[in-house]
């Protein structure tokens, strides 16, 4: 694997992460939003990955392990953002009459939102961003090692 596919994997990784932070951010700022643009409570959202490149590079990894395959490391592209899905699990019905968005038998429906699961995912999201981080300083270590050995 070459210095720039180390780079542009990592840099992929980074981005990734950072779009999954801040959609855990929004989640967790929306916890108590009972209304939206739509009138429902909101909805937690959740990022979904999935290969850069068309080559499938990890499945190639897989069968290369087992012996099937060859990888060539031009397939080596990284991690991209697939989508972001929208969590439909109903939210907690809360009673307190005197809210301004009680239904009829004083309920409030809150969102599916639940504050100890976004936080283990902000954790894992910045730990993953973290690993990546190290493998790009890691990168440009054996790329400056390199050049030195060249001189």
């Amino acid at each position: 694997m070459s210095f720039w596919n180390s780079l542009k994997i990592g840099a992929s990784a980074l981005t990734a992460q950072r779009l999954r932070l801040d959609v855990i951010a929004n989640n967790v700022a929306n916890a108590e939003t009972t209304t939206t643009e739509t009138g429902e409570p909101y909805q937690r959202k959740d990022v979904v990955f999935a290969e850069q490149n068309s080559n499938g590079f990890l499945t190639q990894l897989i069968k290369n392990l087992r012996g099937q395959s060859t990888v060539a490391s031009s397939s080596m592209a990284g991690v991209k953002v697939a989508s972001i899905e929208t969590d439909e699990a109903e939210g907690a019905l809360v009673y307190d009459p005197t809210h301004p968005d009680a239904n009829e038998e004083g309920y409030v429906e809150y969102p599916n939102v639940n504050l100890v699961v976004e936080m283990t995912n902000m954790i894992s999201a910045t730990r993953s961003y973290e690993a990546n981080l190290a493998t790009i300083e890691a990168a440009k270590k054996m790329a400056t090692k390199a050049l030195e050995i060249g001189r």
